[in-house]
């Protein structure tokens, strides 16, 4: 008996079962992209013709028209106020106005952070630096210092290859304690973005650089457009953003890419 040989379609149909089957269906980037998203309706129908499925089994897996297939939940629309954030005035009226009355205010107030199983860590440098950090949170194990593990190493060699002292140097997070699964965005649009730009204003650095992609909305980008500068109470300060860096340990292409783009950068600004 001659062994029967695969087609490509149907070596390709196994690979994707397999790795829906290990839990991997989504291939993340800066943005997430669906690998076995659902085929449109009519393909499916077309398929189920083929394969000779019943009308009854065709009508059960399609359903009614425009309804989502069986077991899964019909999407939300984009502009549905389920997915509306409640904006939130985290400063009031009486907002701080100075670093040390910010860093009091910051390791205090009540539900500014979001998680409650790890530590507020506060930010730590001088108004004036010549340069201020931004991360997205600080690192899991961080007790009492901000980025005191692997991250920390990486950004003091960075800063090193730089040639920036400590104490020229702000690092700050936007998120008060490391927060699992954090959604930068929508804490964001929820009022965080005000706080992360009045902090700003209060260390007044010379320059501005935030590693994470996803703090653009933190920093007052709005859309596509890339973040250039920072323009918060009749001021301008430049800014760029980076990959976080948990990505520029794990992926060293990255770190070289960084690099080039740093010197691109900083040779203008």
């Amino acid at each position: 008996m001659s062994r029967h040989d695969p087609s490509l379609a149907h070596e390709f149909e196994a690979a994707l079962a397999w790795w829906h089957m290990a839990g991997v269906d989504c291939d993340f980037n800066d943005d997430a992209t669906a690998w076995l998203a659902d085929r449109p309706a009519a393909a499916a129908q077309d398929d189920a013709a083929k394969a000779g499925m019943p009308s009854a089994r065709k009508a059960q897996a399609a359903g009614p028209a425009g309804a989502p297939p069986a077991g899964r939940s019909a999407p939300v629309p984009a502009d549905s106020t389920l997915t509306a954030t409640p904006r939130r005035d985290w400063l009031g009226d009486s907002p701080p106005a100075d670093l040390a009355a910010f860093h009091s205010w910051w390791m205090e107030t009540p539900d500014l952070a979001p998680s409650r199983s790890f530590a507020r860590i506060p930010p730590r440098g001088s108004r004036g630096a010549a340069l201020m950090v931004l991360v997205p949170q600080p690192e899991a194990a961080d007790t009492d210092r901000l980025l005191s593990g692997p991250q920390g190493r990486l950004l003091a060699a960075i800063l090193a290859a730089m040639g920036l002292d400590d104490s020229a140097v702000y690092i700050a997070a936007a998120l008060p304690s490391h927060t699992l699964m954090a959604d930068l965005p929508a804490l964001a649009a929820g009022g965080m973005d005000a706080v992360t730009l009045h902090h700003i204003g209060l260390v007044a650095p010379a320059r501005v650089l935030a590693f994470g992609t996803g703090l653009a909305p933190m920093l007052g980008a709005v859309g596509d457009h890339p973040l250039r500068e920072i323009n918060h109470a009749g001021r301008k300060i430049p800014a760029t953003l980076s990959e976080t860096l948990d990505a520029l340990m794990e992926m060293p292409r990255l770190k070289a890419r960084f690099w080039r783009r740093w010197m691109e950068w900083s040779a203008t600004n």
